[in-house]
């Protein structure tokens, strides 16, 4: 045998080696306390609106640091779940509310954004 397919060997099996290693440590399945997924997007979402629809005043608005602090006080928030939430998450999750609904680019916007949706039920249900 040459040198040549001795190195040949040798670097098919160290990628081979190299390609089962980087398999074997990523993540295969969902870890129970991934708040990365959709429905956890979707939770914060909601809890999100129900404080900005409860804490926001039209002569004090809410800042995205008062709402953070809001939203980690509240009493639906599960700490241990979402224990990576910080105002950079709270950041996306507006950014991700101002994208689904374009009309909304504050927070004093999306009060009254919800404000006029309930409403609007309310005066279908009449």
């Amino acid at each position: 045998m040459s040198i040549q397919t001795i190195m040949i060997i040798a670097f098919t099996a160290a990628t081979v080696l190299a390609a089962w290693k980087l398999y074997a440590f990523l993540p295969n399945k969902p870890l129970p306390d991934d708040d990365s997924n959709e429905a956890s997007k979707e939770e914060l979402t909601t809890l999100m609106l129900d404080v900005i629809e409860k804490e926001h005043r039209h002569e004090a608005p809410l800042s995205e640091q008062e709402l953070f602090e809001y939203i980690v006080r509240h009493e639906a928030f599960d700490k241990e779940h979402y224990w990576r939430f910080n105002q950079n998450k709270l950041n996306q999750l507006l950014r991700r509310y101002y994208l689904h609904y374009p009309h909304t680019g504050t927070i004093p916007a999306i009060y009254d954004h919800l404000r006029d949706a309930k409403t609007d039920d309310t005066e279908k249900e009449a």
